[in-house]
């Protein structure tokens, strides 16, 4: 009281007169933001609401807020929009002032709210997003991507949030699924055609709301009454037939359809209006550029409720590309199946001519050798001991062994390129692998040989074990003759299962191959890539030949002086 007393009445009335000037300049503002003419937030304090105006803020970065395409808005702790730009605002519908000082879920539809709760909460603890649909003034829903994140306005922390207009992508999946009902338009149509009445003005009804459906979808769509007189053709069909069509819908059809379909497509036309079936037909239409393009037409007939038939709805669907494109396989098949003939054909000619050359060689070579023994008999027998004489005879009979072998081997070729399958059965690898090592017995023994075996992963193989055998028997008889001088030969056999395969493998250390030079050559008939060794070059051949018959493959790594190693692929 002592303090009180002590002022005078001049320092009262000073100090009125300082808090009704600051209670102005508080109107002033209040009455500023109120009207837009100052933006400014009210942030919640200690000490009650604190208003911070903007008008020192950096007049580029408003600018920009102000016209950016996104909303934009700064939210207290408690909801309460501090900022909000002109595009926000404009989405809702409403004034600055009736937004800016408001809580944000006013324009929050209820089923949204405990959504917009979790966001919100998620937004104060850093950065959220979501989608959230608000409420404009006419009550319509404007879907919104928010993004969220914490700003600190002087010093005291506000959620700033950038909205994003959903409108358009909800537009995009609007006519998506547009389209696909409009795919249903003609069987929906029929329905509800169904439900009409009988009355005239009912069958009138319909047709004025079939034509109106018919004209959204993408095909030209027509409607025929009961007798199958045209009633309606959409917008589609002129931009086909071009804007001087000026034929009476009757006639549309006879005018524009190719003359080569009339008959068949008249002759179905009447066949359905006989039977009442689904009309179905591909014939060519001429457009407006006097070319010629297939259509799909189909129709299908439209009931009252008593089942009568009202009229006939009906589309055609361009399909000309996809003829085009079938005639095209067709003609490809064609020419394949001609060339494959052709191949078929050239097969049979070349298995017979080397079947005959085989058969019609055997004789004279019989009869060379038959004179080569006689002629031995007639010599004196110094000249058959030894001489010049005897070494020309030993030369000879040799290259009538060798003519005789390649017969036999122009034989088996034969044998095998008619001779696609055999029995298949469960082989023994290992003891077929055994049985081969026996026939190489003295080969074996003659190189010293070490072979090794491995095929515990693959005990059996399905397959013809004939053909089987000859493939063994060539990879390991290959890798003993094409030995390397320098060192002892080792082969390795091994089998493991690789997916749909199981793979044989024929590993040696001899001479090796040139791939890259003598690849192409390998599996060829007749070629021997080393002349140092006896053959007849139609080994490896007829392996390739028989795994590829059964549906395999052979693959052949190789290195010169260092060895190469065969994989044979079985199906499992």
């Amino acid at each position: 009281m002592g303090e009180l007393q002590q002022l005078t009445a001049d320092e009262l009335n000073r100090e009125n007169q300082e808090l009704r000037y600051r209670l102005e300049k508080a109107e002033e503002l209040i009455e500023a933001v109120r009207t837009g003419a100052v933006d400014a937030l009210a942030i919640q304090g200690a000490d009650g609401p604190r208003i911070f105006t903007l008008e020192g803020a950096d007049q580029s970065y408003r600018t920009l807020i102000e016209q950016m395409s996104e909303g934009a808005m700064l939210l207290g702790q408690d909801g309460t929009i501090l900022y909000c730009n002109a595009c926000l605002a404009g989405w809702l519908d409403r004034a600055l002032e009736e937004v800016i000082g408001g809580s944000f879920e006013l324009f929050i539809p209820a089923d949204s709210l405990p959504y917009w709760h979790t966001l919100l909460s998620r937004g104060w603890q850093g950065k959220a997003k979501g989608e959230l649909p608000v409420r404009a003034r006419n009550g319509s829903l404007l879907p919104l991507s928010l993004a969220m994140n914490v700003l600190a306005f002087q010093d005291i922390p506000v959620l700033a949030v950038i909205a994003t207009d959903l409108s358009a992508r909800q537009e995009i999946r609007a006519i998506q699924a547009r389209v696909a009902a409009q795919n249903e338009v003609i069987a929906s149509t029929n329905e509800e055609l169904g439900r009409q009445q009988a009355a005239r003005v009912a069958v009138e009804q319909a047709a004025a709301e079939t034509s109106r459906t018919l004209e959204g979808i993408p095909q030209i769509a027509w409607t025929a009454d009961a007798q199958g007189v045209t009633t309606y053709l959409n917008h589609r069909w002129f931009d086909f037939t071009g804007p001087d069509n000026h034929h009476s819908l009757p006639e549309q059809w006879q005018e524009y359809i190719h003359p080569a379909d009339i008959a068949a497509t008249d002759a179905r036309w009447q066949h359905c209006l006989r039977t009442r079936e689904a009309f179905e037909v591909e014939y060519r239409f001429r457009n407006h550029a006097g070319q010629y393009r297939w259509m799909l037409g189909r129709a299908l007939p439209s009931r009252d409720e008593q089942g009568r038939l009202l009229q006939w709805i009906g589309t055609c669907t361009d399909i000309h590309e996809h003829k085009l494109a079938l005639e095209r396989v067709d003609q490809a098949q064609r020419q394949l199946q001609e060339n494959n003939e052709q191949l078929t054909r050239a097969n049979v000619d070349l298995d017979n001519f080397i079947y005959t050359a085989s058969h019609d060689l055997k004789a004279p070579i019989s009869n060379i050798e038959g004179l080569m023994h006689n002629l031995l008999l007639e010599l004196p027998a110094p000249q058959q001991e030894g001489g010049t004489v005897a070494q020309i005879m030993d030369m000879m009979q040799d290259s009538v062994d060798r003519f005789k072998r390649t017969i036999e081997h122009l034989t088996e070729v034969t044998k095998l390129q008619k001779e696609h399958s055999h029995l298949v059965a469960a082989v023994d690898l290992e003891r077929l692998i055994t049985e081969v090592r026996l026939d190489l017995g003295p080969l074996m023994e003659a190189t010293a040989a070490a072979v090794e075996v491995d095929v515990r992963e693959c005990s059996t193989i399905s397959f013809a074990e004939k053909n089987l055998r000859s493939i063994i028997y060539n990879l390991l008889s290959n890798a003993l003759k094409y030995r390397s001088p320098t060192r002892m030969p080792q082969v390795r056999i091994w089998c493991r299962p690789e997916g749909d395969y199981a793979v044989l493998r024929v590993r040696d250390n001899g001479l090796g191959l040139n791939l890259s030079h003598d690849g192409p050559k390998l599996f060829a008939m007749f070629q021997r890539l080393h002349d140092h060794v006896e053959g007849s070059g139609i080994g490896l051949y007829m392996v390739k030949k028989i795994v590829e018959n059964a549906g395999g493959r052979i693959v052949v790594e190789s290195q010169v002086g260092v060895g190469s190693t065969f994989s044979v692929y079985f199906r499992r």
